[in-house]
C-alpha cells in the first residue's frame, strides 16, 4: 500500500504538482482495496486520483503483467483520447511495462484484431464496446486478471440505459474476477449516495467510500446583453442577432468553446459566425456526434495544439476533456440543467486554482432570467439528482443474447448476478422466467417465427448456435437508438458524417444544405449514402435531428421561480440580467401580473385565433405537455369543447374557438392528483405514445434489425415492423414485459408523471391569480409563437411574428 501512494506522490512532485487532499484520500482507499466514488469539480485532477495509484502498482517491474488489469469506461469517445494521454504520460515517465489501448466505436477492425492477439493491460472503452467484447469466446480467460474498473463521468451514464448496460457488465465481471475493485468518478451530481449504490451494486455499496473534494470551483457567469430587451420576446429571435457582441469575446480569448444544446443549432451557429466574420475561416471548427470520426479527431488535435480560435460544439465536448488553450466558454440559450451548465463552464480554467468563465447568450430576452438563476444555483451548489433506472427488460433481453453469443450463461448464476445490480435487484422469479422464455423463443406471441428463437439450453448453459443470429446481434448491441443515419460524402473526397434519413429524403437532387461547416449540393443518393459537392449558392437548409429539445430540470425550475419572484419585487438589482429585463417585467405587470413563488398565474384573453388560457407553472416543456393534455381532458368532461395547445419551459397555452371556463374547471378539480395516471394517459393518447416508445425498445431488445453493413433496411420498414409487433403484443400478449415497459417509460420519463404530480400538488397549494388582459402579455407571447412554429414555414412565421409583436408591444 505504501509503495503505490509514495510512487504517486513522487511522480506528482516531479512535475511540480502538489497532490490535492481528495487525491491522497483516493490513493489510500484504492491501495487499501476499498471501492467508491471520487467527487470533485471539473479540472481538479480526478483522473489521477485513480489512474496514478493503479499504475504505481507496477513501478519497478520489468515485465508486462498478464491480461487486462484495468477497464476505464468513458461515456463519450472524445474523453477516451484524454484518458489515454493522461495514462500514457505516467507510463512513459515512470518507465512502466504496461500496455494501453482504446476500444470504442471509432476503433478500426485492424486495431481490434490486434487487441485480440495482444491483450492490453489497460483498456479505455465504452459500455457498448465492453458488451461487444462479451460476445467473444473465451471471455473468462480475458478478464480473470482484472483488478479495477473505473466508470468515468458516472453521472453522465447514471439514469440511462447505457448506465444499465454498465451495471450488467460489472455484475458479470465481479463473478469472473472476485477481487475486482469498482470505482466511479463524478463531478456534477446531487445524489452521490444513490449513484454509488447503483454503481457498486446491492452486494457491495454499503461498504463504499465517498471521497469528496473540498475545492470550490470559481465560476463567473457573464451574460451577453442585447442593446435593449424585446418587449414581446420569442425564442430563436435574439440569438444570432447578438453576433456583434459575441465576436469580441471570441477574438479576446486564446480559444473559445461555443456550446449549443443540439446538433442542428450547432450547424446554424457555425454558419452564422462564418458569415458574420469570414476571417474565422480556418481557425474555427465544429464538433458534434454526427460529424465523421476523422473530422472530430482533427478538431480535438487542433484544440490541444492551440490552432483553433473557436469551436462550435454540443455535448460531444462536455465531459472531462482538458483542452488547456481554452480560456472561454459560451453557452447559447438556456442549458436547461444546472449540472450541465457547471460541466460546460469547467471546460475553461481546467485547473484546480483557475477561474472558469462562461458567457450566457440568450435566444430571447426573457431567457436572461435563467442566467441569473444559474448564477444563484452555481453559488449554492444546487445540483440535480440523476435517478437510476429500474427493470429495463429491453436491455436485459439484449444482454442475455450477448452472454449466449459469447461463452453462454447458466440461468441461476446470471439471475444471482442480476439481483446484485440496482436496476434488477427487484426482478421476480416470474419476470426472470419470462425474460428467458422470450429470449429463447419469442414468448407467447412470436414463437412461430424462427428469427425470435435466439438462445437455447445446451449442457446446462444457454447459448446461441446460429451464426446468423450471432452476427446480427453483434451489429445491434447498444442502447442509443436514433433514426436511420445516412452517410454524407463528397463526390471527390471523404466521409463528412451522418444525417438522419428523414432529412435527406426531404431533399431533391440539386438542392443544397449545410453540414459539417460546408455548403453542399446533393448530387446522388445511393442506398444509405448521400453524395454531394461543394456549393456557392446562397441560403440552404441546415439538417435537423430527432430529439431536438431538452427538458428543464426540476431544480432549474425551482431557481427560475425564485428569480422570477425577485424580478417582480425588484429584490435582486445586483443581477444585471434582472435589471436589464425590467421593461419586460414592467409591461407584464401593467397588463397582468408577475407571480411570486407562492402564486400561480393564469391569463385569459381573446385574439383573432380564438380564446386563450395561458398557465404559468414554470416546470419545463415536458411536464407542461402532460399538464396541457390533462387540463384539456378534464375541461372537456365538463362541457363539449375542442382545444389545441402549446407549451414551452415557462407556460402552457390552451386555445379554443369558444370561451374556456377556467374558473369552473378549477372548482371541479382541474388540479387534482386523483386518478392522475389514468387521466394523463387518456388525454395524451397513451397507446400512440407507447407505440412510438416501443420502437426504441424493440430495437434495443433485438426485435427489429437495421440491416448489415452495405445492406441497410429502410426506416419506414423498421417503423412498420415495430408497429406491427407492438400491435401483436397489444392484441395477443398484453402481459408482455416489453409492452408494459413502453407504457412505463411514457409515464415516468416522457411525461414525467412523478414530477407532474408534485407540480399539481404545489399548484393546488398556491394562491391562484386569474388575469384577463386586453391583449397578449410578454410572458404569453413566447408560447404563442411556439404554437405557430409548428404550423408555418420559417419565412412566413417570422413575418407573422413581427406583425404580432409590433401590434402588441405598444412601443
Amino acid at each position: 500500500m505504501g509503495k503505490e501512494v509514495n510512487e504517486a506522490r513522487k511522480w506528482m512532485h516531479g512535475r511540480g504538482w502538489k497532490p490535492q487532499p481528495f487525491q491522497e484520500s483516493a490513493w489510500l482507499s484504492l491501495a487499501s482495496g476499498e471501492e467508491g466514488i471520487v467527487n470533485a469539480p471539473t479540472g481538479s485532477g480526478k483522473t489521477y486520483s485513480l489512474m496514478l495509484p493503479f499504475l504505481a502498482r507496477f513501478s519497478g517491474q520489468t515485465k508486462a503483467p498478464e491480461g487486462i488489469r484495468l477497464i476505464w469506461i468513458t461515456p463519450i469517445r472524445a474523453l477516451s483520447k484524454e484518458i489515454y494521454l493522461s495514462a500514457n504520460r505516467v507510463i512513459q515517465e515512470m518507465k512502466l511495462p504496461v500496455t494501453l489501448a482504446i476500444r470504442t466505436g471509432d476503433t478500426s477492425t485492424e486495431e481490434r484484431n490486434r487487441q485480440k492477439k495482444e491483450i492490453p493491460n489497460i483498456l479505455i472503452t465504452t459500455p457498448e464496446s465492453l458488451h461487444l467484447m462479451f460476445c467473444a469466446k473465451g471471455m473468462i480467460s480475458r478478464f480473470k486478471h482484472l483488478e479495477l474498473i473505473v466508470a468515468d463521468e458516472w453521472h453522465e451514464l447514471l439514469g440511462t440505459k447505457r448506465g444499465v448496460m454498465l451495471e450488467l457488465a460489472i455484475s458479470r465481471l465481479k463473478t469472473l474476477s472476485p477481487a475486482l475493485q469498482i470505482w466511479g468518478i463524478s463531478a456534477t451530481i446531487g445524489n452521490l449516495d444513490e449513484a454509488m449504490h447503483a454503481l457498486l451494486g446491492t452486494d457491495r455499496s454499503p461498504k463504499g467510500q465517498l471521497i469528496r473534494s473540498d475545492i470550490k470551483k470559481d465560476i463567473e457567469v457573464i451574460s451577453v446583453l442585447p442593446e435593449k430587451p424585446e418587449r414581446m420576446p420569442w425564442a430563436g429571435h435574439l440569438g444570432t442577432n447578438l453576433l456583434p457582441q459575441l465576436l469580441p469575446v471570441i477574438h479576446g480569448s486564446t480559444s473559445t468553446l461555443i456550446f449549443t444544446n443540439v446538433r442542428s443549432q450547432c450547424e446554424i451557429w457555425y454558419r452564422k459566425l462564418l458569415e458574420a466574420d469570414p476571417e474565422l475561416a480556418g481557425v474555427m471548427a465544429m464538433h458534434h456526434g454526427s460529424i465523421s470520426k476523422e473530422i472530430r479527431n482533427w478538431v480535438e488535435d487542433a484544440l490541444y495544439e492551440g490552432r483553433l480560435k473557436a469551436v462550435v460544439c454540443t455535448s460531444s465536448l462536455d465531459l472531462g476533456v482538458d483542452f488547456a488553450p481554452v480560456e472561454t466558454i459560451v453557452q447559447i440559450g438556456g442549458p436547461k440543467g444546472i449540472a450541465r451548465f457547471v460541466q460546460r463552464a469547467g471546460r475553461s480554467g481546467h485547473r484546480p486554482d483557475s477561474k472558469s468563465q462562461i458567457y450566457f447568450l440568450p435566444t430571447h430576452s426573457l431567457e436572461l432570467i435563467e442566467a441569473a438563476a444559474l448564477r444563484k444555483a452555481v453559488d449554492d451548489n444546487y445540483l440535480e439528482d440523476r435517478v437510476p433506472l429500474n427493470l429495463c427488460f429491453d436491455v436485459l433481453v439484449q444482454y442475455l443474447v450477448t452472454l449466449a453469443v459469447g461463452d453462454g450463461f447458466v440461468a441461476s448464476e446470471t439471475l444471482h448476478e442480476l439481483r446484485s445490480t440496482f436496476c434488477f435487484a427487484s426482478i421476480t422469479d416470474e419476470e426472470w422466467k419470462w425474460a428467458l422464455a422470450f429470449t429463447a423463443f419469442g414468448g407467447e406471441s412470436l414463437g412461430s417465427y424462427n428469427d425470435y428463437h435466439r438462445i437455447h439450453e445446451q449442457d446446462g448453459r444457454y447459448v446461441v448456435s446460429s451464426q446468423r443470429i450471432a452476427r446480427r446481434h453483434r451489429l445491434s448491441i447498444g442502447a442509443i437508438v436514433s433514426d436511420t443515419m445516412m452517410s454524407v460524402r463528397l463526390n471527390r473526397g471523404g466521409l463528412l458524417g451522418h444525417i438522419e434519413e428523414s432529412f435527406i429524403s426531404s431533399l431533391n437532387i440539386g438542392d443544397h444544405f449545410w453540414f459539417a461547416g460546408l455548403n453542399l449540393e446533393l448530387t446522388k443518393v445511393k442506398e444509405l449514402t448521400a453524395y454531394t459537392k461543394k456549393s456557392n449558392k446562397p441560403g440552404g437548409r441546415s439538417p435537423a435531428w430527432l430529439g431536438g429539445k431538452l427538458p428543464l430540470s426540476s431544480k432549474m425550475s425551482d431557481m427560475l421561480r425564485f428569480k422570477m419572484e425577485e424580478a417582480a419585487e425588484q429584490k435582486a438589482w445586483s443581477d444585471i440580467e434582472l435589471k436589464f429585463i425590467q421593461p419586460i417585467i414592467a409591461l407584464q405587470k401593467e397588463r397582468s401580473h408577475v407571480p411570486a413563488k407562492n402564486e400561480l398565474l393564469i391569463e385569459k384573453f381573446q385574439t383573432d385565433d380564438g380564446y386563450h388560457v395561458v398557465i404559468y407553472p414554470f416546470e419545463g416543456r415536458f411536464v407542461h405537455e402532460g399538464l396541457a393534455a390533462l387540463f384539456a381532458l378534464r375541461i372537456s368532461r365538463m362541457y363539449p369543447i375542442t382545444f389545441s395547445f402549446a407549451y414551452n419551459d415557462y407556460a402552457l397555452e390552451l386555445l379554443s374557438d369558444q370561451p374556456i371556463r377556467i374558473e369552473d374547471a378549477l372548482g371541479e378539480g382541474m388540479l387534482d392528483t386523483n386518478d392522475l395516471e389514468r387521466d394523463v394517459l387518456q388525454g395524451v393518447n397513451s397507446s400512440e405514445l407507447a407505440n412510438r416508445r416501443f420502437r426504441d425498445i424493440a430495437a434495443i431488445a433485438g426485435l427489429v434489425f437495421k440491416g448489415y453493413p452495405g445492406q441497410p433496411i429502410k426506416e419506414r420498414h423498421l417503423q412498420s415492423s415495430s408497429q406491427l409487433i407492438f400491435q401483436v403484443f397489444e392484441d395477443y400478449d398484453p402481459k408482455n414485459l416489453l409492452l408494459r415497459q413502453s407504457y412505463d417509460e411514457v409515464i415516468h420519463h416522457q411525461l414525467e408523471l412523478p414530477r407532474m404530480r408534485k407540480a399539481l400538488e404545489r399548484m393546488s397549494s398556491q394562491h391562484i391569480i386569474i388575469k384577463t388582459p386586453d391583449k397578449p402579455t410578454p410572458f404569453a407571447f413566447p408560447v404563442m409563437v411556439d404554437r405557430l412554429r409548428d404550423r408555418m414555414s420559417s419565412e412566413s412565421l417570422e413575418e407573422r411574428i413581427r406583425r404580432m409583436s409590433a401590434e402588441w408591444a405598444d412601443e
